[in-house]
């Protein structure tokens, strides 16, 4: 089968093509015949920099139909539309633990089920108990909104109630996540929106953040928060991975500051996440309270022009490439 590999060369990401025999379902594993994968900025821009390794077979994420089940997996049979994180999506089949796939809703295309997994699930971690918390009322920021985890967390923020700040350096890409529930809109790529976030918020700041930026903007996250704020690190769209911390603020604003990354992540909390999410968000994506926002679908053979498209920011939401 065709497959397209993650290569590591003088630091950056490259892409290359290669036969390889179609992957045999292990005990507890399904194997999918790939209709549809997507993109993430962490897997194909950082490359083996962040996730270890010189190379490795791309895409950890993808929808499609069952292809063969492994010993001890009842829960799916061949034949079955799914949709989940995978070992290896850039390919015509790809490799699953059966804990990590869920049931794909009716309603969405094999390309809106592709873009959910790596996003939402990531969205879900940062906002939902044990640590974004977030509640109804409540005020969320987030900074390089427009990215795939970025609109995820306003569409889960708007579900529970709470009302969203974002920031973006493209006035259009904020206009696109108005009509997906962003409220108040900053046009800024500099560290200088905590005085904005204020305002917005009667002067007290939002009680969630969520960094997808990088440590360009981390101590203007600190600055933007409530009393008792929580701030998520999940993301270095600048490249920048130290920043300085303002212990004073944490320490006297009972601050709480946490990563969500998939880089050392257990199977049992992988498994957590997914079935938490499942039980808590997607029934709101199978009734249409919340759809998967898709910036552009490419063939699979244009892979390369999907990486550069992601690479350009020039996108609201997923990329999302099509099966072969």
């Amino acid at each position: 089968m065709k497959t397209c590999w993650i290569v590591t060369q003088d630091h950056k990401a490259v892409l290359e093509w290669r036969e390889m025999p179609v992957p045999q379902p292990k005990a507890g594993e399904i194997v999918m015949r790939v209709r549809a994968t997507a993109m993430n900025y962490g897997e194909l821009s950082v490359g083996g920099a962040v996730h270890g390794g010189p190379e490795k077979l791309g895409g950890n994420e993808a929808a499609g139909e069952v292809h063969a089940v492994g010993a001890g997996v009842t829960a799916f049979r061949p034949g079955d539309r799914v949709f989940g994180r995978v070992r290896g999506g850039f390919a015509e089949y790809a490799a699953a633990l059966a804990h990590q796939i869920m049931p794909m809703p009716a309603r969405l295309s094999w390309e809106q089920a592709a873009a959910i997994p790596v996003s939402f699930i990531t969205a879900y971690e940062m906002l939902y108990p044990p640590y974004g918390k977030l509640k109804a009322g409540e005020w969320l920021l987030v900074t390089g909104a427009s990215s795939g985890a970025g609109v995820a967390s306003i569409q889960i923020a708007k579900m529970l109630g709470a009302h969203t700040i974002g920031t973006s350096g493209s006035a259009e890409k904020l206009a696109r996540l108005k009509t997906v529930g962003l409220d108040v809109a900053i046009a800024t790529r500099s560290a200088d929106f905590a005085p904005r976030v204020k305002a917005a918020t009667g002067g007290n700041g939002a009680d969630l953040a969520v960094n997808l930026v990088g440590g360009s903007v981390f101590a203007e996250c600190v600055n933007s928060l409530a009393r008792h704020g929580r701030l998520a690190v999940v993301g270095y769209l600048d490249g920048v991975l130290e920043a300085k911390i303002d212990l004073a603020a944490v320490h006297v604003n009972r601050l709480e500051i946490f990563g969500v990354s998939n880089a050392k992540i257990t199977a049992e909390e992988r498994a957590q996440a997914v079935s938490g999410f499942a039980r808590d968000v997607l029934p709101a994506i199978a009734d249409g309270r919340i759809t998967p926002l898709i910036g552009q679908v490419f063939a699979f053979d244009e892979l390369p022009a999907a990486k550069a498209c992601m690479e350009s920011s020039a996108t609201v939401g997923k990329i999302v490439v099509r099966g072969i």
